[in-house]
């Protein structure tokens, strides 16, 4: 079984599913009309790279950061550490 492994400060980030969107009247939007997802979840991390995050969080990241690999037919983005602007986590109250 092969994986990536990040290096040098990088995440590697996989996009959570979405659902089709269609229109009310039925139209489906394709994926290359709709804003890219600034949301992901972290699927593997450098080692060192940061002891705040984790693998398995859900971080926020910067628009226009990254590269985007196909690696056996899933889609990631691999990003550096410096890019991740917030991590999204459960609490109880405000």
């Amino acid at each position: 079984m092969r994986k990536i492994q990040p290096i040098n400060n990088y995440v590697l980030l996989k996009f959570k599913k979405e659902k089709e969107e269609k229109t009310p009247a039925g139209i489906i939007i394709p994926d290359t009309a709709k804003e890219k997802p600034k949301e992901a979840e972290i699927v593997a991390i450098a080692a060192g790279a940061s002891d705040q995050l984790s693998v398995g969080d859900t971080v926020i990241f910067k628009e226009f950061s990254g590269t985007e690999i196909k690696f056996e037919s899933e889609e990631y983005l691999l990003i550096p550490v410096a890019d991740i602007l917030a991590k999204v986590v459960e609490v109880d109250s405000i």
